[in-house]
């Protein structure tokens, strides 16, 4: 006995049928458990809380310390990938567009997140990549010395170079205490460059603009030859007090200044940020944001697209985040992590509403919206060129009367893409 007879208007599309049937059987059968690479620990947390709030999915973490170059590079894909640097050329292929997910509300959601960093990752005219957190330059110091800086937001360069001069005291060219130095922090020496336009972005690898990396090294070692009295003086004082953490030098009064971006202020110790007080360092009203700005976006080669999706939404609620915080505080993560991946929130009302109520600190200190300028688009292996290449340049150029008496950056780079083909 036949126990299924095919439909007569389905004889002359047996095609078209067959085809629906396939596509009915991929989607009762799509992956309810969702893979989620990161270069972000805490998301094993965020996984972990989403799956105990639904049993409708399930999301395994995996973390991987070069995200960018391993998106790039594996024949595998995640459902969902979570990190920095994933716009470049290599990766943002690897997306499909977001704007479908938030549909219905679409106008909230673009109102939702800071609009410069929400536009980082909108390629063409649709949103493939949602930003998660950014840190942003601070300068931190002991709160008996809040007096010195009349702004209770922001500082600019000029403003550092003259009070921390001004706090100086020396002997016969030997410094009992010094304010602050450029030369304490390649960080400090990177965001300067930055503030100058230097604009590193990526390329082939990578592009800058000379002159203004030049005129940025010219006015640090400025700074460092009329405040300090030059490197000798600065190097000595080094060598004799800074065997402490910059940190605990600016609240013995030892230093005035230090430099640090705000996840490394909010997971010191709970003692320390009470005696400090900070500034955030801007320049024409523009406060740069660090370059490790974390993204989330949704792979095209994903098994799970609906369990993806759902991950998304959810992530991307001011509730979600209030308990992600208070869970982070439950289990003594806000020493090691600060807010939300590592960072401020992307989305504007948590950042402005609720990271006050877990950091304290925040009140009267929100960076302003306007001044908040995302980084550029940087290659997949930036943390190695910053580090082995631009870092290093930076230093030796501002201890060089001339430029071309230590090899150029173009060089250096050259020297090490040779050197690290693939890598």
């Amino acid at each position: 006995m036949r126990l299924w007879k095919k439909p007569p208007a389905m004889k002359k599309r047996g095609g078209c049928f067959t085809l629906l049937l396939s596509l009915l059987f991929c989607g009762c059968f799509e992956s309810k458990t969702i893979t989620l690479w990161t270069d972000r620990p805490e998301f094993a947390v965020y996984a972990e809380y989403f799956n105990s709030t639904q049993n409708a999915y399930k999301v395994e973490t995996r973390y991987v310390e070069s995200l960018s170059s391993e998106l790039a590079d594996s024949p595998a894909s995640p459902d969902i990938a979570v990190g920095s640097w994933l716009k470049n050329t290599s990766t943002r292929i690897l997306f499909s567009p977001l704007d479908d997910l938030f549909k219905k509300d679409k106008g909230e959601v673009k109102n939702a997140f800071y609009p410069h960093l929400l536009a980082l990752g909108n390629i063409e005219g649709k949103q493939y990549l949602l930003p998660v957190s950014f840190n942003i330059p601070a300068l931190a110091f002991a709160r008996n010395n809040s007096y010195l800086l009349p702004n209770s937001f922001t500082v600019n360069l000029d403003e550092i170079r003259e009070v921390g001069k001004a706090y100086n005291t020396e002997n016969n060219g030997v410094y009992s205490r010094m304010g602050f130095s450029p030369s304490w922090s390649d960080d400090f020496l990177f965001m300067t460059a930055t503030l100058f336009n230097a604009s590193f972005r990526e390329a082939a690898p990578l592009a800058w603009d000379p002159e203004a990396l030049e005129r940025a090294m010219v006015y640090v070692r400025d700074w460092i030859e009329d405040a300090n009295q030059g490197f000798r003086a600065e190097d000595d004082f080094v060598f004799k007090y800074f065997y402490d953490p910059p940190s605990n030098l600016a609240l013995s009064g030892r230093i005035l200044f230090t430099y640090m971006n705000s996840a490394d202020l909010f997971t010191l110790t709970e003692e320390k940020r009470t005696n400090l007080d900070f500034r955030w360092i801007a320049e024409k009203n523009i406060i740069p944001l660090s370059e490790e700005a974390v993204y989330l976006g949704i792979c095209k080669r994903g098994k799970a697209k609906k369990a993806a999706e759902a991950f998304t939404h959810w992530f991307f609620q001011e509730d979600t985040q209030r308990h992600l915080l208070e869970a982070s505080r439950d289990k003594w993560l806000t020493e090691t992590f600060f807010g939300i991946g590592n960072g401020f929130s992307a989305l504007r009302t948590v950042t402005e509403y609720i990271f006050p109520q877990f950091y304290p600190n925040l009140l009267g200190h929100m960076p302003p919206e306007d001044f908040l300028s995302p980084p550029n688009i940087l290659p997949w292996n930036w943390t190695a060129i910053k580090e082995r290449v631009i870092l290093p340049y930076l230093q030796d150029r501002i201890r060089s009367d001339n430029r071309n008496t230590i090899r150029s950056l173009e060089r250096r780079l050259g020297e090490w893409v040779r050197l690290n083909r693939g890598l």
